[in-house]
Formats: structure tokens, sequence, C-alpha cells
């Protein structure tokens, strides 16, 4: 007999504390199958795995790609790669990343649900912006549950809220909650799972594929945009998805609502210092000529020299007090993780 007994998690800012709350409360007799994304450094060395295994519930590790799936053990995404599932192993791929993040929720929300269907429960914990909202869909569409941690009861409440706010749970929870619903999930019969949809299986695929071109499978969920990818500058594609509009290039880059919305504040920021840098070095430059037309005499040449170099320092200046913004100057610490 099948039972719920697939067991994804994703999380993100503060997920670490809401995994060793969850963990440490799960009942001893209680052994599912886990998957956990939480969303790291990717040239971090990652420790989670000892991390959750001194908590004492189920033993935990890296997995490598190909690995055949351990039942009753926690497989944690290594740093840099995403983590996905085929019905007997599991996969490790430094595909495209998602929602500006690798690993990424949603790839191993999808994988999950085209391998297992009606057994998997995803759970979504504490977190900023929306990665993991597509795949609790996806998971959902494949016969699962979507299970997420109340918002009042997360350090971070912005992928619970997402999840939420889109109709993507079936249950909604505070953590110490949680143990008491899962163990009996994974008890129960799950019913007969319903064909995988197209597209999911399609988006699924496209993770796997790392460095292979991906781009038919990219348009085939999609319709062109004349948007371009903040991250490689491709083509995006939207992707109607429920009630959600989300993009993916024609390489594989995916982006949430809130994450494009991010990616492109980070880009417009960037290009500003770029341009304040290049301003400051015009001012530079063409006091330097002056200068040097000044030596020689030339005093119209130098004049003109001189009224490039106050519009650059102008534009120099406009543009630091743009950046000076509170809106500009916190972009980046706001919309990261």
């Amino acid at each position: 007999m099948e039972t719920r007994d697939i067991l994804a998690i994703g999380a993100s800012a503060g997920g670490l504390t809401a995994l060793t709350r969850l963990f440490g409360a799960m009942p001893k007799g209680c052994a599912p199958t886990v998957f956990v994304v939480l969303h790291i450094t990717p040239n971090a060395h990652s420790v989670l795995p000892q991390l959750l295994e001194r908590i004492g519930w189920l033993p935990a590790f890296h997995p490598v790609d190909g690995e055949p799936i351990r039942p009753g053990h926690i497989h944690v995404a290594p740093p840099d790669h995403h983590l996905l599932l085929r019905r007997d192993r599991v996969l490790i791929r430094r595909g495209p990343r998602e929602n500006r993040t690798r690993p990424a929720v949603d790839p191993l929300f999808r994988s999950a649900g085209v391998a297992f269907g009606s057994r998997v429960v995803g759970v979504v914990l504490s977190g900023t912006l929306d990665d993991g909202t597509s795949g609790l869909r996806a998971i959902r569409r494949c016969g699962g549950l979507g299970i997420v941690q109340d918002p009042d009861d997360a350090e971070w409440p912005g992928m619970p809220q997402s999840a939420i706010d889109d109709g993507e749970a079936d249950h909604v929870l505070p953590l110490d909650r949680m143990p008491a619903l899962l163990s009996r999930l994974a008890d129960e019969p799950a019913p007969p799972s319903p064909p995988v949809p197209l597209d999911v299986a399609t988006e699924a695929r496209i993770a796997e594929q790392e460095f292979t071109a991906v781009s038919e499978d990219a348009q085939a969920v999609g319709l062109p945009t004349t948007l371009s990818c903040p991250e490689c500058g491709g083509g995006l594609s939207e992707i109607h998805d429920g009630p959600v509009l989300r993009f993916r290039c024609h390489v594989g880059h995916a982006y949430s609502p809130d994450s494009m919305e991010a990616a492109q504040a980070e880009a417009m920021e960037t290009a500003l210092w770029v341009a304040l840098r290049t301003h400051e070095e015009r001012v530079e430059l063409f006091q330097r000529l002056g200068n040097y037309a000044r030596e020689r005499g030339q005093d119209l040449i130098a004049a003109n020299w001189d009224s490039q170099k106050q519009e650059a320092r102008r534009n120099a200046e406009l543009l630091r007090a743009v950046l000076s913004k509170p809106e500009v100057r916190n972009t980046s610490s706001q919309k990261k993780r």
C-alpha cells in the first residue's frame, strides 16, 4: 500500500530554525522519505545534513547525482545544485537558476510531483519572496498535498504567505501542529495519482537538462514576450500558471513575479552604479584634456573640455542623488533572500 510518505520541504530565510523545530518534534516512529531545499550561499560549505542529523529524527546527507533514493532518510540539496527526483534515484544538477537561486524549491517540488504523484506532501516554511508557490501548485496538480507554515509563526512570512495567497495550501498551521499532521498523512493510503500535466513534466525536464539546449521546452510552456532575462539577456516567455504569471528564458532561467521584480531592480541599481563610475571617469578625463589644451595655449578647446566636464559632473551628482534614495539604496538588501 502506497502512502503519502514522500515529504518535500522548501525554506529560505529562517528556514534552519523552522526545520529544527519541525524535525525535533516529529514522532520517532514516523519515517517518511524526506527531501529538503534550503536557500544557501552558492559557494558555502554546507553542514546542514550534520545539523539536521543531530536533531535525532532521521539520518541526513547530501546525495550525489544518480544515487538511489534512501527511504527513511533526509536528502539535502547541496550548495549551488538543484535537487531533483526520479522514481528510483536523485538527480543533482547545476541547471538554470530559478527565482535567482540554486538550489531552488520549485524544481524539487515539480520533480517530486512528476515522480511520485499523490504520495507527495509539499511543505513551504519560512522564507522571503515566493519560491515554492509554483512548485506547490505542481505537486497538487499531480495529486499531492500542500502544507504551509502559518505566516504568523514564521520568522520570514514571504514564502508561506505567497503560497496561501495563490491558493496552494491544503493546510496552514504553525510548526508545533505540523508533526501530528505529517505523521498521520504518512500512514494514510495515497489516492490514485492523476495524469501528470504536460507543462509540469516539461518544466521538470528543463531543470534536469543542465547545459543542454532547452529552448524548445522553454517555448513550449510559455508565450514569447519582448522582455529580456535579467541574468543572461535572452528572450523571456510568459507562463500562465493558474493565477500566477511566471517567466522563463530560452536557456531555462525562471522567475516568479517577486523574483523577476527583484532581479530587474538589482540590474537597475547595478546599471546606475556603472553609469556613475563612467561619469566620474569622464570628469577626470575632461579635466586632463582641458589642462593639456591650456598648456598649449588652446583656450577655446580647453573651454570646450571644461564645459563637458561640468556636464559630466552634473550627471554624476544626479546619479549619486538617485542612488542615495532609500528605495534604491535598500533594493538589494530587501530583495535578496
